[in-house]
């Protein structure tokens, strides 16, 4: 298991060095693995998920997750992916028809929760509802990873013999993850990133900052989304470095746990930046060899605090799920980095295209490359949208332009996603669960500017005739239907909807015309 195509690339290195750290605030607490550990917990994963499952799960089977950051988390993926299955994590705050959805689109044969999760949690009813197989995931002190069927009690696999067969080797073009991402047509579209992807991209992450053994990253975003589990986790895996994977971002616990696990380093959205600063430095600040950011712009002034307050260079980058996370960053010093650029491209092909795929100066940021996904699951019509027809570049949405020096700068998005501090929100899949609200006769999302978060949601609706709507009745719906992140954080309630003259709606003039110009 060490082709460097694969994930399996990341045990390339000794066995015994540090790979991944828990922090004191974590369950279990303080435990550290070593890369033969992580390589160890993963084939006991395998063994109980086919004594779970009644039979080796054969390639390709889809494996979702509903679970929070963590060694089981991050034992999950890599069991799964290095099994030749294809790993499927969803965000734990998914309301239950979102994750039916998700269920159902990926056909999931499994879904993996915490092994505290009821029969009643959102998760569980979604998947018994299609008749998804649950099963429940812990971490004990005396073995490790351990897999039960929910409410059933755990299974163990006997000890190892030198006769057993082994783990079956990942090949480059298996798929190893399935995310999805909101897009413009309201259907959130499946991802599929392959070994061979995911590894491209956990070598350009590590070449940009030159990654090595004593780099240690500390984690703070999901490992359900590509800048987490590949930007800030696989990537220093992969140079030989080692991950530090807290149960959750805690602004309060952050120094603490960044100085007592001797982390160099770390990567999140501007909104995490931003709360850090609020919370100020830390007395004695910590030797920190750069900070990233990622996922959404960063402000330059934003960027001038973070350097001035944390004394390390603050280095933004540009990334996508369908190129498994990196495409550009700006670099380390002594080279430049510049403020509200997000750098040279990494390891990809880059081009400024115009609307009829001719270079442009100002125009669409296209990319390809080896860690670019070769198109979306099952989805013809995304696919003949977002890639170019002769060369197959892929389409980012976004508009901007190369400066002198090569670094891009973007200047907005051309497709109409609401990035809410690195999450992405489809306007339209917020449309339709709008309209579902009762009393709702037309209903508009859109995105405006926020200090925390760069864009929140707004939405405006217009209630049937006679029929009583209030922004709380709204709120209220969407809290009962969506994940929190896209709640709107307000809701205009009017008798009509503005319209061109040709009576359409444009959520430009709708968010001009009730939030202001943005």
């Amino acid at each position: 298991m060490s082709s460097d195509n694969t994930i399996a690339s990341i045990f390339r290195g000794p066995g015994n060095a540090a790979a991944v750290m828990t922090t004191w605030s974590s369950e279990p607490a303080e435990v550290t693995l070593a890369f033969a550990d992580v390589q160890a917990q993963c084939e006991r994963f395998r063994r109980q998920s086919e004594m779970l499952f009644g039979e080796a799960l054969a390639p390709g089977t889809v494996v979702s997750s509903l679970l929070p950051n963590g060694l089981c988390c991050l034992l999950v993926f890599l069991g799964t992916a290095l099994q030749r299955c294809v790993a499927a994590p969803l965000n734990p705050a998914m309301r239950q028809g979102e994750i039916e959805f998700y269920l159902q689109d990926a056909a999931a044969r499994v879904l993996i929760v915490p092994a505290a999760a009821t029969e009643e949690d959102e998760g569980v009813r979604a998947a018994r509802k299609l008749g998804v197989a649950v099963w429940g995931v812990s971490w004990e002190a005396d073995s490790g990873i351990r897999l039960a069927a929910l409410g059933a009690a755990p299974v163990e696999p006997a000890p190892i013999k030198p006769t057993d067969k082994q783990s079956p080797a990942p090949n480059p073009d298996d798929i190893a993850l399935l995310l999805h991402t909101s897009g413009t047509t309201g259907r959130p579209k499946a991802v599929p990133l392959s070994h061979a992807n995911i590894a491209q991209s956990m070598a350009n992450i590590a070449a940009t900052y030159r990654l090595d053994a004593t780099d240690r990253s500390f984690v703070v975003m999901p490992l359900f989304h590509v800048h987490g589990l590949i930007g800030a986790t696989l990537a220093p895996l992969y140079a030989g470095g080692s991950v530090v994977v807290p149960p959750r971002f805690s602004a309060t616990h952050f120094w603490q746990e960044f100085v007592a696990s001797a982390a160099t380093w770390y990567s999140a959205v501007p909104t995490i930046h931003q709360i850090l600063l609020r919370h100020g430095a830390p007395a004695s600040v910590p030797q920190i060899r750069f900070i990233r950011s990622c996922s959404s712009a960063l402000a330059p002034s934003v960027l001038a605090e973070l350097e001035a307050a944390f004394h390390a260079p603050v280095l933004e980058a540009y990334a996508m799920t369908e190129a498994a996370h990196q495409m550009c960053s700006n670099p380390l010093p002594p080279a430049a980095h510049k403020p509200g650029s997000v750098g040279l491209p990494q390891g990809v092909e880059l081009a400024i295209l115009d609307d009829n795929d001719a270079p442009a100066s100002l125009g669409e940021v296209c990319v390809r490359g080896a860690n670019v996904t070769r198109g979306y699951l099952n989805n013809p019509e995304a696919n003949a949208k977002s890639f170019t027809a002769a060369s197959h570049w892929f389409r980012t949405g976004d508009q901007g332009y190369l400066d002198s020096d090569g670094y891009l700068v973007l200047t907005g998005r051309i497709k109409e996603l609401i990035n809410r501090g690195g999450e992405k929100i489809s306007p339209l899949e917020l449309d339709a669960v709008l309209l579902r609200c009762p009393g709702v006769a037309e209903a508009v999302s859109f995105a405006v500017a926020d200090e925390m978060y760069g864009q929140d949601v707004n939405a405006a609706v217009v209630p049937h005739s006679g029929a009583s709507v209030s922004e709380d009745d709204v709120r209220n719906f969407m809290k009962e239907n969506v994940a929190g992140f896209k709640v709107p954080k307000r809701v205009f309630v009017a008798d009509t909807l503005p319209r061109t003259a040709t009576g359409k709606i444009q959520r430009r003039v709708v968010a001009e015309h009730f939030a202001g110009p943005q």
